[in-house]
């Protein structure tokens, strides 16, 4: 690597290891705590990449980054940040950074994204001028990689003319992502339209539609429940659609590939519908932004004339581990529940018992229903997988990553229907003996108390 990198941060144990990782790859760097020495460098012509934080004791970074590109146009910018929310990733996008990385982030990583950064010569691109934007008040908080990829797929795609599929369990967020994409692109001062089956009734149902969006954004909701013959009219709405057409979205907590095997969904319209597919995880799939939504919802109730609450040790533990099948919208009712009937300013674990003790038990998995075949489970977690990964192909070798996940289940599933019996798990399983031992051996399968060794 090589090149002078410009570090930009307040915390004075970032710059050091920065400092030195990127001194050990052979690049100058020059570090500050201050934004405003860091701009000094950039007037000066110092620098062939910049490295900053948003939030600095003298300005915002990301407030920087047009008279960056004004001063030194092609000069690239990696942002880093522990405000972990999907507008950070998104702002940062629109002010032209390079590439954006959550804090804490992954050293490695972070030196790999600056040596991409001084191999490519980026040519100058006009700032755009900002809109106003809403308030960052959307429960759309997360510093998992999970989140993180999935922002950075939503700041990929804001702007362009794909459709979009958001799909994800019921309580995910998969609308605010919509009226995310819409808010925060070029479309946003034109209208933003929710469709519903009543609205596609009739001959005139689907122009009424199309002449209220006028160029904005049209959003097909929970697109999987709509009936065949719903389902006819958006594609022949879409197929007549031309110029000042609106971006289409929609979303779906069903296995549209599911349905679409058993004949409940077009194939069509899955193909029209799915330009670029984005999956929203389930809470329980990103346990540890937890506590981190709890403390956005405490806040928000704070700003809205509540009294100043917060959750000790052990009752975020306990909210921690809980599995939330009705997924963020039921965590928010659940901490107003308790802002409201907390009579302390701190929230202890056994108010939070009792509250949880009128909550549901863990549904089932949306998807996973009777009669599903396992090439459609399996197709939609590789196609989740790829998605994640933004439009950038998965590191390689996938196959034999791919077939550990698959194994390493399968065959502690299998011993734990057997007993432990290892020849009769080789039978069930088909293979042999001396296989199944290797197996267990190379995948590092402990042994249980139901699980022997033979």
């Amino acid at each position: 690597m090589d090149g002078t990198v410009l570090v930009a941060d307040d915390d004075r144990t970032i710059r050091t290891v920065l400092t030195q990782a990127l001194t050990r790859a052979g690049c100058k760097v020059h570090a500050t705590s201050s934004l405003t020495t860091l701009m000094r460098w950039v007037e000066e012509g110092k620098g062939d990449l910049v490295i900053s934080d948003v939030m600095m004791p003298d300005g915002n970074g990301l407030d920087a980054l047009p008279k960056i590109g004004q001063e030194r146009p092609g000069l690239p910018v990696i942002v880093i940040s522990a405000q972990n929310t999907i507008m950070t990733a998104i702002q940062a996008a629109e002010a032209e950074a390079y590439d954006y990385l959550p804090k804490p982030f992954d050293l490695p990583d972070l030196m790999k994204r600056a040596a991409k950064a001084l191999d490519v010569k980026r040519r100058a691109i006009p700032q755009k001028v900002v809109a106003e934007r809403p308030a960052d008040d959307l429960p759309l908080v997360g510093r998992t990689p999970v989140m993180q990829s999935l922002y950075r797929l939503v700041a990929r795609v804001m702007n362009t003319e794909l459709a979009v599929l958001i799909t994800g369990e019921s309580g995910t967020g998969k609308s605010l992502i919509a009226k995310a994409i819409h808010d925060f692109s070029d479309r946003r001062p034109l209208p933003f339209v929710v469709v519903s089956a009543a609205d596609l009734e009739g001959m005139e149902g689907p122009a009424t539609v199309l002449s209220r969006a006028k160029g904005g954004s049209l959003v097909f909701d929970e697109v999987g429940d709509l009936s065949l013959e719903a389902q006819a009219r958006i594609v022949r709405m879409l197929d007549s659609l031309g110029e000042n057409s609106p971006r289409i979205m929609a979303t779906s907590q069903a296995d549209l590939m599911h349905k679409m095997e058993n004949g409940a969904f077009r194939q069509d319209l899955f193909y029209r519908l799915g330009g670029v597919t984005i999956h929203v995880p389930a809470l329980r799939e990103r346990v540890d932004d937890i506590p981190l939504l709890a403390e956005h919802f405490l806040a928000r109730a704070e700003r809205e004339g509540n009294a100043t609450k917060r959750l000790n040790e052990d009752a975020v533990d306990l909210i921690r581990a809980y599995s939330w099948p009705g997924n963020v919208r039921q965590l928010e009712n659940a901490v107003r529940r308790l802002v409201v009937t907390s009579a302390e300013d701190d929230i202890a674990r056994s108010q939070v018992e009792v509250m949880l003790g009128n909550q549901p038990a863990m549904e089932p998995l949306v998807g996973g229903g009777e009669g599903e075949k396992l090439s459609s489970s399996v197709y939609k977690h590789l196609r989740r997988y790829f998605d994640l990964h933004g439009g950038v192909l998965p590191p390689a070798g996938l196959y034999q990553r791919i077939l550990k996940e698959v194994e390493l289940p399968l065959i502690e599933i299998a011993l734990d229907a057997t007993g432990g019996n290892q020849a009769k798990c080789a039978d069930l399983l088909g293979i042999n003996r001396n296989t199944l031992r290797k197996k267990i051996t190379d995948l590092d399968i402990r042994v249980t108390r139901r699980r022997k060794l033979m």
